[in-house]
């Protein structure tokens, strides 16, 4: 008795529910997740047991690379409701507004900065150079900031902790730095949760190498000690048995 053959008959699957599936969890993942923010100096912080988070909004990050130069960035609201009055870029203009104005009362200098220089500035996730320096490296294109916070033999990269010698309203003789003059423009900024966040010690998150020796890190916290903000962070990576 001969076989009974069986058509084959091919098989069809519809994907369809699964590439809606596939694009629905694509644009959750673009809408929540957090990019990391590119950075002038690559460092590698040292080990500890602590799980405590940075915070990624309403937060100035300090970077101190080893040769001690210093970077900083600022974070405004991640609120979407709050972000056109205290989001980041907002809160960048404002910032920087403050400083070269504060930075102009003390030394009498001009920086020159335009409406244009605003603009560039708030979409800079971090900045280094000296105020005088400000117009100049904002006139340049994104490639060539880069080339310039990223050049090891270029003087004028990082914030300057140099002493800035003026006289009060009174007549009393003072001192301060663009370091001192960019952390009170941001403490002052009309944003009340990165003012708060600085209050209880949320808001100011120092980083460095583990191989930098702390005599390189200790002016930058012997200034937040002197304009009074005690408390703050220092971004560490969490301990694993390796290490």
């Amino acid at each position: 008795m001969g076989k009974v053959k069986i058509k084959r008959k091919s098989t069809l699957i519809d994907m369809t529910a699964m590439s809606d599936v596939t694009v629905l969890l694509l644009t959750f993942f673009m809408l929540t997740s957090t990019f990391l923010q590119k950075e002038p100096v690559t460092v590698i912080t040292p080990s500890s047991v602590s799980e405590i988070k940075v915070p990624t909004a309403n937060v100035v990050n300090v970077l101190v690379s080893p040769k001690g130069q210093i970077f900083l960035s600022v974070s405004g609201d991640a609120d979407a409701d709050n972000a056109e009055q205290w989001g980041s870029e907002p809160l960048r203009k404002e910032v920087l507004k403050t400083a070269a104005a504060n930075y102009e009362k003390y030394t009498g200098k001009k920086l020159g900065i335009t409406p244009m220089d605003i603009e560039k500035f708030a979409k800079n996730a971090s900045f280094g150079v000296p105020l005088e320096k400000m117009h100049e490296f904002l006139s340049l294109d994104q490639t060539k900031q880069d080339e310039w916070l990223s050049d090891p033999e270029r003087a004028d990269v990082g914030v300057p902790l140099k002493d800035i010698n003026y006289v009060d309203q009174n007549g009393t003789p003072l001192a301060t730095n663009e370091f001192q003059i960019w952390m009170r423009a941001i403490y002052s900024s009309s944003n009340p949760n990165i003012h708060d966040a600085i209050q209880k010690g949320e808001g100011i998150a120092v980083k460095a190498d583990r191989g930098t020796k702390f005599e390189t890190i200790h002016p930058v916290l012997d200034n937040l000690q002197t304009i009074k903000m005690n408390k703050f962070s220092v971004m560490t990576a969490l301990k694993t048995e390796a290490d």
